[in-house]
């Protein structure tokens, strides 16, 4: 077995956000929906990149890249697995991602698609309208999983959003396989209700065969998950099929369940939500990193907790504040 070298390694899709302040004009001319998030092809992702100014913001981000992120700045160890092609972004992307101290040893896409990229449009309201091109995300393969990667890490946790293309398909199963082959855990997140409305049987496949033994959710892709409106039906499905279950609940907090039995504990109070982006993200580095430590199903839930409000505080889907001493300041372990 491979030495335990990383307390989590992710894997998802590789997307760089690209943060840039428009006009409303701007949204007109280009025939944009406000505040929604379109799906874009590799040319008419070009031609919005090159719209864009020289002032632009670009960060490496995606949900499973961010929960790394958000791991190492409490003080644990994590690997990222993802696709990005080898352009500019691409390139970019692996560095950026590499100064945070995640562990990221995909190769890049040499022929085929462009980096995956988010370009998040904000008016001067506030509103962000966001244009998203995976691109390169969806050529993740089996030869992209390193099994002493995997093996050396107490938990694996991958997005749901990979479920999407074949390839990625096959990369997730794979991982799974070489984390229990290792006697690790292997971790799933929902990632979307409409995700879940997309694969709702083959998701359920894989936490009843034991594919996943930790899931992620929110309140609404658990219930999507089993078609009930009932919450408290959904908890009871949800722990006859899985060893753990983390549920976020928003404002109220979030919930685990294990052997049967269900834990919750409230959020934390903030003055202010200045942008919900990365939640969900944040609470799963603070859980993932409690549960791959030892921690009770408590304290587990208290630090992906604590994390999800730093998070949400400020503008960014990363945090801005040593998660690690802030952990420690609200009598927290890590």
């Amino acid at each position: 077995m491979p030495k335990n070298s990383l307390d989590v390694l992710t894997i998802g899709n590789a997307i760089t956000d690209i943060l840039v302040r428009i006009d409303e004009a701007f949204l007109e001319r280009e025939g944009l929906d406000k505040s929604i998030m379109h799906l874009i092809e590799g040319e008419r992702a070009d031609y919005l990149y090159a719209l864009m100014p020289d002032d632009k913001l670009q960060i490496s981000g995606g949900s499973a890249a961010n929960t790394a992120v958000g791991i190492t700045s409490l003080g644990g160890t994590a690997a990222f697995v993802g696709k990005v092609a080898n352009d500019d972004i691409g390139r970019f992307f692996a560095r950026d991602l590499r100064q945070t101290n995640v562990e990221y040893k995909t190769s890049l896409l040499e022929h085929g698609a462009g980096s995956g990229r988010s370009m998040i449009l904000i008016t001067p309201d506030g509103e962000r309208t966001m244009n998203t091109y995976l691109g390169a995300c969806h050529d993740l393969t089996e030869k992209d999983i390193i099994e002493e990667q995997v093996g050396g890490a107490t938990i694996t946790f991958m997005e749901g959003y990979l479920w999407d293309p074949p390839e990625a398909k096959r990369a997730f199963v794979k991982a799974a396989h070489f984390a229990h082959k290792h006697e690790r855990a292997a971790a799933i997140t929902l990632s979307d209700p409409f995700c879940v409305d997309r694969f709702r049987d083959e998701f359920i496949d894989l936490l009843r065969s034991k594919t996943c033994d930790y899931v992620f959710a929110n309140v609404e892709e658990l219930k999507s998950l089993y078609q009930t409106d009932n919450l408290q039906q959904a908890v009871i499905e949800i722990a006859r099929d899985c060893e753990i279950a983390a549920i976020t609940m928003g404002s109220e907090g979030a919930m685990a369940i294990k052997d049967g039995e269900v834990v919750s504990v409230p959020a934390y109070k903030i003055e202010h939500v200045a942008d919900a982006t990365g939640a969900g993200d944040l609470f799963a580095s603070g859980f993932l990193l409690g549960i791959a430590r030892g921690q009770d199903m408590e304290e587990a839930l208290k630090l992906g907790c604590l994390c999800a409000s730093e998070v949400i505080s400020h503008v960014g889907a990363r945090p801005e504040k040593n998660l690690k001493q802030f952990a420690a300041e609200n009598g927290l372990k890590t």
